[in-house]
């Protein structure tokens, strides 16, 4: 089990999230979706620059305890 956070890329608001290793991604964009009330198919999770598949675990993510991944709404549409 580790601590990430996601952060609204429109308003800046953050939440924490307790994730294990073999989430998916798209778990954690429903998640985060539900929770600010979002459409979760329209949005995408942005670690630095580089977009995460939502098929992708978290543990083939790479992410770390600690890391803080963005939800951006979807470049390609929703």
């Amino acid at each position: 089990m580790m601590k990430i956070a996601v952060k609204d890329a429109e308003t800046g608001n953050r939440i924490s999230m307790e994730v294990e290793k073999d989430n998916t991604i798209e778990e954690i964009i429903e998640e985060a979706a539900n929770y600010w009330r979002k459409d979760p198919g329209a949005y995408v999770v942005r670690l630095g620059k580089k977009i995460l598949r939502g098929e992708a675990t978290v543990e083939e993510a790479r992410l770390q305890e600690g890391d803080i991944i963005e939800l951006i709404p979807d470049p390609e549409g929703g």
